[in-house]
């Protein structure tokens, strides 16, 4: 196994505490799909769904919520050219605005992607929207459009056949936007006042769909990106750039690293288990297990447990110190969307939008309750307002307590 160690590392871990209700981004506020300050429904049914509302077009992209509002984006067309960022109401549904955009780069996806299938992100003042065709689009909460970047006009070939699926994130003034693909493939990170580039890394030149994790650390350190790629996880300084630590020893292109229990849990040899070292040292493998290896969801970690979704379908309670498989469950899959955890539970949907509740217990998880919502569901849900947030190309569905 490689590891290099370019600057000096991050010394430890810290578990942020300070969340609010807001899931501003893809997998919630620490991107590791947990939520500490809501209560989602433990059993649920049809009657559960407190509202529903109706979208049109194509979009895989996950809900966000910010405040009293949930954006998402969706596109319409014969080519998805027509690029549609959309808000609504927490309480009620009721949609607040479209605001509508023509793509400039290339929209070919495979057919169980589309161009609207990175989830968007914010930083409690604007909301950032990116697409497959490498569109860039920054709006204030009220749908005024602040800048829009179309990066296929710089990086031409900066694209691959079958889409680009990865989801920004923001860490400070800074939007980290993933364009890795087969050929013209790099990473930047933008101002989130101006879109203007602070910094463009180059990427390993293949096709790419994880998304970023945050590092947090602790509270006089500055936090770490993780980018992950067919080579390793590379961690970098959000406001640079800059390299910090490297990962050599592969990763998959799909499910994206997982941070949680001051230990990285990274794709890579199945399921590898990364500790962040000291200021001299790499991070140290603890353990890897191929029977961890998760499929097209992301790797889970909630309640000193971490977890895992196979191609069978099946849910991995395992140790986060040592791998060692501590109960499996079979659920109804298959699933693309990540599992997200709350209140002793977690919350899966399968692509066929079938709604799993399992109720985690030590030696066992038990499925508590069922919504099947009858749509082909990719995205990874959203919480907040003590509810669950999905949506298919059709809807967009709150589920909330009786």
């Amino acid at each position: 196994m490689k590891y290099k160690s370019i600057k000096l590392i991050i010394p430890v871990l810290a578990v942020c505490l300070c969340c609010g209700a807001d899931w501003p981004q893809f997998r919630g506020p620490l991107t590791n799909n947990v939520s500490l300050s809501d209560a989602p429904p433990a059993k649920v049914d049809q009657e559960s769904i407190a509202w529903t509302a109706d979208l049109e077009g194509r979009g895989a992209s996950g809900p966000i919520i910010v405040g009293d509002k949930v954006f998402l984006t969706s596109t319409t067309g014969f080519k998805q050219d027509q690029l549609h960022v959309l808000c609504f109401d927490l309480k009620t549904g009721k949609q607040l605005w479209d605001r509508q955009f023509w793509a400039t780069g290339r929209t070919q996806c495979h057919n169980k992607m589309c161009v609207a299938t990175p989830t968007p992100a914010s930083d409690g003042q604007r909301v950032f929207a990116t697409f497959s065709s490498n569109d860039v689009v920054c709006l204030d909460l009220e749908g005024n459009l602040v800048w829009l970047r179309g990066l296929s006009h710089d990086y031409p070939n900066a694209s691959n056949s079958l889409g680009m699926a990865s989801s920004p994130v923001v860490v400070g003034e800074t939007l980290i936007v993933p364009v890795e693909n087969d050929d013209d493939s790099f990473t930047t990170g933008l101002d989130v006042k101006t879109g203007i580039a602070r910094w463009k890394i180059k990427r390993p030149r293949v096709a790419n769909w994880t998304s970023p994790a945050i590092l947090k650390a602790s509270p006089d350190t500055e936090p770490l990106v993780l980018l992950q790629s067919s080579e390793g996880v590379d961690a970098i300084y959000p406001q640079t750039g800059e390299t910090a630590w490297q990962y050599e020893d592969g990763a998959g292109r799909i499910p994206s690293t997982t941070v949680g229990e001051n230990t990285l849990f990274v794709p890579s040899n199945g399921l590898t288990a990364l500790s962040p070292g000291s200021s001299s040292e790499p991070p140290k493998v603890l353990w890897s297990e191929q029977k961890l290896s998760p499929a097209t969801a992301s790797p889970l970690v909630y309640q000193k447990k971490v977890f895992t979704v196979n191609r069978a379908g099946v849910l991995t309670c395992a140790s986060p110190q040592t791998g060692e498989v501590i109960w499996r469950l079979r659920l109804k899959g298959p699933f693309s969307a990540t599992p997200i955890a709350a209140a002793n539970h977690l919350y899966l949907i399968s692509e066929k939008g079938l709604l799993q509740v399992v109720q985690l217990g030590e030696k066992q998880g038990e499925v508590t309750g069922e919504v099947d919502l009858k749509e082909t569901i990719l995205a990874t849900p959203a919480i907040s307002d003590n509810s669950l947030f999905l949506r298919s190309d059709q809807h967009l569905w709150k589920i909330s307590s009786r």
